[in-house]
């Protein structure tokens, strides 16, 4: 039987591995990394752009290979929630395009526990016009 301080380690390090995987979400989106999203993300991924814009987990691939055009971003927020096997990453962060034009984004990543490692399979991003 499992204790209460058990319980907490698991849930603790559960919340710190989605931490992770946001922050290399993060990394390989600024990157460029491919190899990163074709291993993390489920075979039914989609993302909700911005713009209103729905790709799907090929498209997403190929988009994610271009430059991605931010010279930084900084996690500015996140909140992990569990529900059972599903697990929403709530953040949000400060952007510096290659122009010098900053602004903030905000995103909803969804993951799912397959029995042997985390995939994420929805994203949404809301990015509201950037500052001058």
């Amino acid at each position: 039987m499992q204790t209460a301080l058990q319980d907490n380690d698991v849930a603790s390090a559960r919340e710190n591995e989605l931490r992770r995987l946001n922050e290399e979400y993060v990394r390989a989106s600024l990157e460029g990394d491919v190899q990163w999203f074709d291993a993390h993300l489920a075979h039914d991924f989609v993302c909700i752009e911005s713009d209103g814009s729905v790709l799907f987990r090929d498209d997403f691939l190929r988009m994610a290979a271009l430059p991605s055009g931010l010279r930084e971003y900084t996690l500015d927020y996140v909140d992990v929630r569990f529900y059972a096997d599903v697990a929403l990453v709530r953040a949000s962060g400060s952007w510096t395009n290659q122009d010098n034009i900053r602004g903030i984004s905000r995103y909803i990543d969804v993951y799912v526990y397959t029995g042997d490692a985390w995939k994420v399979i929805s994203a949404q991003i809301t990015r509201p016009a950037p500052s001058r």
